[in-house]
């Protein structure tokens, strides 16, 4: 069961409630800027971690004037579609509301469980612009794996080495996954896919997710490149990486 921190009491929480009611997950966000695009992004890990763990999700965007630009930065990092926040209250019968906020965001206090998100800033701001251009080359997995880098609670400051060394990560680990995709699968070991679900239960702890796949990758050959391309694969379930993107590419 994911348990996540309430901003508001500092205390864990049930994040789904006991019967898989209907959760709304919605991102509060100004912006545009990286702290708004880090709170898009812990949105969509909750929401993707709370429908991994069978609970029906409503995700709904609160971005004030500058939406439009917010949901065009949220479709270039892979966020799922938010729902537009002015159908709250049409009567879908929520169990459950979580709110995905800013640390120190202004405004009044809305109902439910905050979840707070910690500031992120970069410089140059050339150097993460770029990456949500859709007419730009680059990919925007490799700014979302370096957003990813530290806990949620955590300040980000996002500079070219952050960025290289998600870069590098992202590449070896594609292409890795495309070589294991070559071998019989094999299931996952009990041992790691309890590693992977613990983390992401416990406050959505994805620095954790990140240091178990380092794991797998530097396991001895008594892990099989079979289990180790579907331990990838649900991983990436949640952390929408596209670690899966070069299956079939030329070795």
């Amino acid at each position: 069961m994911l348990r996540i921190i309430d901003a508001r009491t500092g205390e864990p929480v049930e994040a789904a409630p006991a019967r898989r009611g209907l959760t709304r997950v919605e991102a509060r966000a100004t912006g545009p800027g990286l702290t708004a695009l880090r709170v898009l992004l812990v949105a969509d890990l909750l929401v993707r971690a709370l429908e991994l763990g069978g609970t029906p999700v409503w995700a709904v965007l609160s971005g004030g004037p500058e939406e439009a630009e917010l949901r065009a930065a949220a479709a270039a990092l892979g966020v799922r579609p938010f729902e537009d926040s002015r159908d709250v209250g049409t009567g879908l019968g929520e169990a459950q509301v979580l709110h995905v906020v800013a640390e120190g965001a202004t405004g009044p206090a809305p109902e439910g469980v905050r979840i707070g998100v910690a500031p992120a800033d970069g410089t140059p701001p050339d150097l993460v612009l770029p990456a949500l251009d859709p007419a730009d080359p680059a990919d925007p997995a490799v700014l979302r794996l370096a957003l990813l880098r530290e806990p949620r609670s955590a300040p980000l400051h996002l500079d070219a080495a952050l960025l290289d060394r998600a870069e590098d990560t992202l590449r070896r680990w594609r292409r890795t996954v495309a070589v294991w995709a070559r071998q019989p699968s094999r299931p996952i070991p009990a041992d790691i896919r309890a590693l992977l679900r613990e983390a992401w239960e416990d406050d959505l702890d994805v620095p954790a997710i990140l240091r178990v796949l380092e794991r797998v990758e530097a396991a001895g050959p008594e892990l099989p490149e079979g289990a180790r391309f579907e331990t990838y694969a649900y991983a990436d379930r949640l952390l929408g990486l596209e670690l899966t993107r070069d299956l079939g590419s030329p070795a």
